[in-house]
């Protein structure tokens, strides 16, 4: 499997573009996963479902189930979180997997720039940013570069720079 990050900071608009950029890739004939990392607690399931109650009563992992998808929960209770690459050899074998967020991982990523955040970029931190795809100018020191709207683009930039997980 090949692996892209996509990185930047909060507000960028890193999930909008995953969004707009699988339907890109798919209809290249690239098949996609995407890992998400969240910052926050969350919770993919509701209260007073069966698989909720399952979990908090104390259930390590709960796996649903249904003809249209299944989901399997993991509890860390206590253990530190996975890292990247114990997350990603979870996943089925696609084509390629896009990851949003992990931006301090090692992996090649595409920089997500907005201008309106007032941050720093990336990649002058970061030798694994290998474009950006950004809403102003960027320095002439910086990578490859491309507009934040050009989304064939971005998935010409995902494609070239992606590396082997």
């Amino acid at each position: 499997m090949k692996i892209i990050g996509l990185a930047g900071w909060s507000g960028a608009g890193k999930t909008t573009l995953v969004v707009r950029l699988i339907p890109a890739l798919i209809a290249r004939g690239v098949t996609v996963s995407t890992v998400k990392h969240a910052h926050h607690n969350f919770d993919v399931d509701q209260p007073g479902k069966d698989s909720f109650e399952h979990r908090q009563a104390g259930a390590a992992q709960v796996l649903v189930s249904s003809a249209h998808r299944w989901a399997l929960m993991t509890e860390h209770r206590g253990a530190p979180e996975p890292s990247l690459k114990e997350l990603l050899a979870r996943l089925n074998p696609v084509d390629l997997v896009v990851v949003e967020g992990f931006k301090r991982d090692p992996v090649p990523k595409i920089e997500i720039f907005r201008a309106a955040n007032e941050k720093p970029f990336l990649y002058l931190e970061d030798p694994l940013i290998r474009a950006i795809a950004a809403d102003v100018a960027v320095p002439p020191d910086a990578p490859p570069a491309m507009p934040l709207d050009d989304i064939e683009a971005i998935a010409d930039a995902a494609l070239r720079y992606a590396g082997d997980f």
